[in-house]
């Protein structure tokens, strides 16, 4: 058993020592995997366990305008890393073919490692989209998703960084910079209230623009299983394997989300109806209201709500001014609200609409 220990001791030595970067070796959090891997590992016990007991006897805070805050500057601090990844050498000076990593000391080599520092950085400022939810108690949102999405990416990204800072895997964190960008200042203007709500009608795009990134991303890792290419095979098998397993996920919140909401939305009218005893599936006032174009419904268990952040609508009845549904058990405009607020500002912001809109989900 000790015999194996020091051996385990000497790989791993070798390892930090021979096989890593010299130039990572005095950046801050690179000197070892162990405060990296121990963040990670506690992000996961309070996302899932311990910040929802210390707000469980807690009321929700209101947080919108830290909400804007906060979003304004992931969005700009995301648009700097993705201008900082083109000029260290994606923008002319590296090959979408094949990249392989420049160790050595020029300007544009250690610019790039200096970018990849401050992505690896990024990873953990992220960790506040889920401290936001479990603060306001939506709990609902911080999935398995959502966690695994967080949780496991400052680890990867410090690979990277310790051992390959730049060439060809670097794609994955331009995309994803560039990605950031849009979904941070979605998420802001959501934040900022329903009058900013017509200024993102592209919401509905948002998922599957993420989709796409993971696409990409694979595609562009796998390449090389084709290619000779002066790259660590392994960063290029475990970032594409990353872009595959955030696919699956995502797809499978894109199912439940989307392809289903059309069923969903039919049943939930009917079941209206038939509380009505009107038996024709409408509600109170004898119109059909439907969710606005893009809108849908919750996801049939709740189990992949949450992805980083949600993007997600929120269906909801109106109340009459004393917080009780009308005689007939209905809202008097109708059951759902045409052109449902992104969940991120009904969420987000439980106050948001009118003092006679109490929002609930429909279950």
């Amino acid at each position: 058993m000790a015999i194996i220990l020091q051996e385990a001791q000497e790989w791993y030595r070798d390892l930090m020592d021979n096989k890593s970067d010299p130039r990572v070796n005095d950046f801050f959090l690179l000197s070892s995997p162990l405060p990296t891997l121990g963040m990670c590992i506690f992000y996961a016990y309070f996302s899932t366990s311990l910040g929802p007991r210390l707000m469980a006897n807690r009321k929700p805070m209101e947080l919108r305008s830290v909400l804007v805050i906060y979003n304004a500057i992931q969005t700009i601090f995301s648009a700097w890393i993705c201008y900082e990844y083109l000029m260290s050498g994606w923008w002319g000076h590296y090959s979408f073919k094949c990249q392989p990593v420049d160790y050595g000391n020029s300007p544009l080599a250690l610019r790039m490692v200096n970018i990849c520092w401050w992505y690896y950085i990024s990873k953990f400022t992220e960790f506040f989209d889920t401290l936001f939810f479990i603060l306001r108690k939506k709990n609902e949102h911080v999935s398995t998703l959502h966690v695994i999405h967080h949780g496991c990416m400052p680890f990867s990204v410090w690979m990277g960084l310790k051992f390959a800072p730049g060439g060809h895997s670097t794609f994955f964190a331009l995309l994803n910079s560039f990605v950031h960008i849009v979904m941070y200042f979605y998420y802001m203007i959501a934040a900022m209230g329903p009058k900013y709500q017509k200024f993102i009608w592209w919401k509905k795009y948002l998922t599957t623009f993420q989709m796409v990134q993971f696409v990409a991303i694979f595609t562009h890792q796998f390449q090389l299983l084709f290619r000779d290419c002066d790259y660590p095979k392994g960063f290029m098998v475990w970032i594409g394997l990353h872009g595959v397993m955030f696919l699956f996920l995502f797809s499978d919140f894109y199912k439940a989300k989307y392809l289903n909401a059309a069923r969903r939305r039919r049943q939930a009218v009917k079941a209206n109806g038939h509380a009505n005893g009107n038996g024709h599936g409408l509600p109170a006032n004898g119109h059909s209201k439907h969710l606005g174009n893009g809108d849908a419904p919750l996801t049939a268990n709740g189990s992949n709500k949450g992805a980083c952040m949600p993007v997600l609508e929120d269906e909801y009845v109106t109340r009459n001014g004393n917080g009780n549904a009308n005689g007939n058990g209905h809202a008097g405009g109708g059951f759902f609200k045409e052109g449902a607020l992104s969940s991120n500002e009904s969420i987000l912001n439980p106050d948001s609409s009118s003092s006679s809109l109490h929002q609930r989900k429909v279950k």
